[in-house]
């Protein structure tokens, strides 16, 4: 059976239970903050139909799915952000750097 890793953001006012009942259901390990690992024999897209059906109306969710066999992931809900939080801190660091 494949294996899968999601990752998952609902926000800060998120409801996970669902999230987490479906999870629970289908065994998943944890394998850090929101992120959790799960054999299935469904594909990534079935996966991905469920989880967008059960957060159904949860405004900021995103879910991003990597199937181990293909090494591929993808987001399944929500996208990628257009700056990531950590943007800017490479140059900050440098900047730093150049003071001493």
């Amino acid at each position: 059976m494949p294996r899968y890793w999601i990752s998952f953001d609902l926000g800060l006012q998120g409801d996970y239970e669902p999230l987490y009942e479906w999870l629970d259901r289908h065994e998943a390990l944890e394998c850090g903050d929101s992120v959790a690992t799960l054999r299935s024999g469904s594909s990534r897209e079935q996966i991905g139909r469920q989880l967008a059906a059960l957060l159904k109306g949860q405004k900021n969710a995103r879910v991003y799915i990597i199937a181990m066999e293909k090494g591929v992931g993808r987001f399944v809900l929500g996208k990628r952000r257009a700056s990531p939080p950590w943007k800017g801190y490479a140059a900050a660091e440098s900047s730093a750097g150049d003071e001493a």
